[in-house]
């Protein structure tokens, strides 16, 4: 029998009947076992406890690291949601008590030791800076827990062997090197008659949130397969893998890619589109591990596989993904010829010090442009930083969007002509524009304002003829 290691995001796991009822329940019975389920926290939890992934807006953590007298109100915000999920979530009240007991215990115990920290931190000999990777780390482990042993209740009470697996190392003194503490969790279970619901955080030495930040639990899932030698990995989200976002082209037109590889699946992760975190690929790569793509609400369809070795002989563009609020850092130097390096290398400190993403890159003799994401204080003190190392340089900044033309092999000259004659022909003219010798993307920066009419035009371009080169199904 295959034995799959399984992972469940956050939106879909809100729709949890929805999940029950396509993931869990949709195997017969005699297949429901010799899996293993890795889950998010409930859609936007994490973002409350930490701060908001697309916004910014500060949740918990980043209030207790402003020292702001409301993070206790924020963090009982946050647990009476939780509360109010369970309350959804649990008709019987014994169940409902159960699960409240388990969120409530966490909570008192997390304001306790954040209070104990902030008190402590009043000591010039004690800074709270160095005590803030660990509250970020077991704020965020929470939201987890709580939809992990949610999920594990449910499936017991529905008569399946469901076992909690709590990762998050909350009553543990030593935390251990991830590989390892997945190893010792891991011996005793049997997953031919155990049904293992682990939370998608876990506790490691390395620290995993300061590794991964917000990817990490796509790297417990991938650990979790590649150590347990699962047979396929499976990622179930609430949309399908498709040829552009169908929000913006439009559902009728775009279609599940079908089969593509890593490489795909790393293009993607660069402009934050992830079908998997890219260092969680390359975990599953080595292992010589299949990811497969599925649709939470599609449980039939077979979604998206991605593999290390899918490498297409025909030339075929399979995505059209782009990001928009992408901050272009141009600087301009007569001086920097010869010096280029020694600027890059200044730049990139300063891009590291503000905690921002590096999207792309590209550079000349005299001149360089970052492409970076982030808030825009963190922008902001970039190119304050920037203007300041290099008074005599001409640095603007500016907002644009990126948007690329991804395929596993593809003609990237081809496509570069083709993408500027579409733009072009729709009024859009490009900014700049990207190809590499590796023929996987093209890409093409745009004005911020024209990202949504330049994907259509270029999703129009390359996949008119999509029934004539492709199996796949259309998105419903």
């Amino acid at each position: 029998m295959t034995y799959t290691v399984e992972k469940i995001g956050g939106t879909s796991m809100t729709a949890f009947d929805a999940v029950l009822e396509n993931i869990f329940l949709h195997p017969a019975p005699e297949h429901r076992y010799n899996r293993v389920f890795v889950v998010s926290a409930y859609g936007g939890m994490t973002d409350a406890l930490l701060e908001c992934k697309k916004t910014s807006k500060p949740g918990v953590y980043q209030r207790v690291a402003k020292r702001d007298e409301n993070w206790q109100d924020a963090l009982n915000y946050v647990e009476q949601r939780m509360l109010l999920t369970n309350e959804n979530m649990f008709a019987d009240p014994m169940s409902r008590m159960r699960a409240d007991k388990f969120i409530r215990s966490r909570f008192s115990e997390a304001k306790n030791c954040i209070s104990n920290i902030l008190e402590t931190c009043q000591y010039g000999q004690f800074s709270l800076r160095h005590y803030l990777p660990q509250v970020r780390e077991f704020l965020a482990s929470m939201g987890e827990a709580h939809s992990a042993f949610n999920t594990a209740l449910k499936l017991k009470n529905l008569g399946l062997n469901a076992k909690f697996v709590d990762l998050s190392g909350w009553n543990s003194e030593t935390p251990q090197k991830l590989d390892d503490h997945i190893r010792e969790v891991f011996r005793d279970i049997d997953v031919s008659k155990e049904l293992p619901i682990v939370t998608g955080y876990a506790s490691c030495s390395e620290g995993l949130m300061s590794t991964y930040d917000r990817g990490y639990s796509e790297m417990t899932f991938s650990r979790i397969a590649s150590i347990t030698n699962a047979d396929l990995a499976v990622i179930h989200k609430e949309y399908h893998l498709s040829s552009a976002d169908p929000r913006m082209v439009g559902s009728e037109k775009v279609f599940p890619i079908g089969h593509t590889n890593y490489d795909v699946a790393d293009q993607l992760a660069s402009l934050g589109m992830e079908a998997i975190h890219p260092n969680a690929a390359a975990g599953l790569r080595e292992s010589n591990i299949e990811l497969q793509i599925k649709n939470t609400f599609e449980p039939d369809h077979p979604g998206t596989l991605i593999s290390g070795g899918h490498r297409p002989t025909a030339n075929k563009v399979e995505i059209i993904a782009g990001k928009e609020e992408v901050f272009a850092l141009h600087l301009f130097d007569q001086a920097m010829v010869g010096q280029i390096d020694n600027v890059s290398y200044e730049l990139m400190q300063i891009i590291a010090d503000a905690h921002v993403s590096l999207i792309g890159k590209e550079m000349n003799a005299n001149s360089m442009t970052y492409y970076l994401g982030g808030s825009t204080e963190s922008l902001n003190k970039v190119l304050y930083k920037a203007e300041k190392r290099y008074p005599s340089a001409e640095i603007k900044g500016r907002m644009v969007a990126l948007i690329s033309v991804i395929g596993s092999q593809i003609d990237t000259n081809k496509s570069l002509a083709q993408g500027v004659l579409a733009l072009m022909n729709n009024g859009i003219t490009p900014v700049a524009l990207h190809s590499s010798m590796r023929n996987v993307n093209v890409q093409f920066v745009v004005g911020n304002k024209e990202y949504c009419a330049a994907i259509c035009a270029l999703h129009d371009e390359f996949f008119d003829t999509v029934d004539e080169c492709s199996n796949a199904t259309k998105v419903a």
